[in-house]
């Protein structure tokens, strides 16, 4: 069987799991935390990063850190993870969908000024597959309304919009670092903060609601609550997992994106005779081969190709259910316009199998057995 998905693994894990042990500091905020750390903020250029226990918890932490409050509207895509609703609707507030564009499945830009009310208080755009949303547009609109913009930047590290890392535009950015992400602690995230006042609001909110972080720098010789706040930290042993990878993230990027080309010459014979649609990757935009995907005709024959795939020991999946049709979507939220593209693309949206490791050879195999299916 050929795994849609395998977490990532470099052979060193393990060896940075043990240093961590062996230093007796595996609570958060250890040595393998603080690298983690240092290595996004000199790879993306933002102020500060810190590790979280998720890109879920990320976001929450910036919802907290944005002071967004009962009755605030949130604008969002409806394709999406339940998280980047989860985090606003903890705090009180109305995620508000719009229409997503269908080449890049992005919220479509052109849709959030028309949704922008009263009670609108921010702008969180999902940089789906880690191909960027029109970023320029975005921030232009927040900026002219006092919007806070929030990047949900889970499937993002590595990639890039006109040569800025994605989670580096808005106030905060969020990444993931789940076992189906690029780069993976198991569960785990990371929160970008663009702006020096916020860090240390930031550090509080992580740490429980104290200044512990400003006593481990030396800054005060004891620490003690001074606001609201959760746990917001990782163990080191899974920062210590997530590190070993970082060191060659380089290498895991570049052979992802060989997997993820491959794919695209093999199947574009398919795109052009009108078979199937393959991923937009717009001009301006550095995408992270996150993941590869094809579009169907229609629900129809996705379930029909994913049964055949199955049958070949193929395991292809569909993606999100979009979050204005949910049950909690439609009590929480509301969908802002029409609805022209996004459950018909996402019912087309069919991921193939990516992962560090994966053989350009079972890549070809794969198509193969796509073209059979199509023949």
């Amino acid at each position: 069987m050929i795994n849609f998905n395998v977490p990532p693994y470099t052979g060193k894990e393990m060896d940075y799991i043990r240093q961590a042990v062996e230093s007796q500091k595996i609570c958060g905020d250890g040595q393998f935390t603080r690298k983690c750390n240092e290595w996004i903020e000199e790879k993306t250029k933002t102020r500060k990063c810190l590790l979280t226990t998720s890109c879920t918890h990320a976001t929450e932490l910036a919802a907290l850190l944005s002071d967004i409050q009962p009755g605030d509207e949130v604008i969002m895509p409806a394709y999406t993870f339940v998280s980047t609703a989860d985090a606003f609707v903890l705090r009180g507030a109305v995620p508000v969908f719009v229409d997503i564009r269908p080449d890049t499945m992005n919220l479509d830009e052109t849709l959030i000024e028309g949704a922008i009310t009263e009670k609108t208080k921010a702008i969180v755009p999902v940089h789906y597959a880690g191909v960027a949303c029109e970023m320029d547009t975005i921030m232009d609109i927040a900026k002219r309304h006092g919007l806070v913009v929030i990047e949900d930047a889970a499937q993002g590290i590595m990639s890039s919009y006109k040569g800025k890392a994605l989670g580096t535009f808005g106030e905060f950015g969020c990444f993931s670092f789940h076992e189906t992400k690029n780069y993976s602690m198991g569960e785990g995230g990371a929160l970008l903060i663009r702006e020096e006042k916020d860090i240390e609001e930031a550090e509080i909110i992580r740490e429980k609601g104290t200044n512990r972080s400003k006593y481990f720098r030396g800054q005060i010789d004891k620490y003690t609550w001074v606001n609201y706040g959760s746990s917001y930290l990782p163990s080191d042993m899974n920062a210590a997992y997530l590190y070993a990878q970082l060191e060659m993230a380089e290498e895991i990027n570049d052979a992802r994106m060989a997997c993820w080309n491959r794919y695209y010459k093999n199947l574009t014979p398919l795109m052009e005779a009108g078979k199937i649609g393959l991923p937009v990757v717009p001009d301006g935009c550095v995408h992270n081969a996150h993941m590869f995907y094809i579009k169907t005709a229609d629900l129809e024959e996705r379930t029909r190709l994913i049964a055949f795939l199955k049958k070949n020991d193929i395991m292809a999946v569909f993606h999100y259910i979009p979050l204005h049709t949910a049950p909690a979507g439609q009590r929480f939220g509301r969908f802002h316009g029409q609805d022209i593209h996004t459950t018909k693309e996402s019912e087309r949206l069919l991921r193939l199998p990516m992962y560090y490791r994966l053989k350009v050879d079972v890549v070809d195999g794969i198509c193969d057995k796509i073209k059979e299916f199509y023949q």
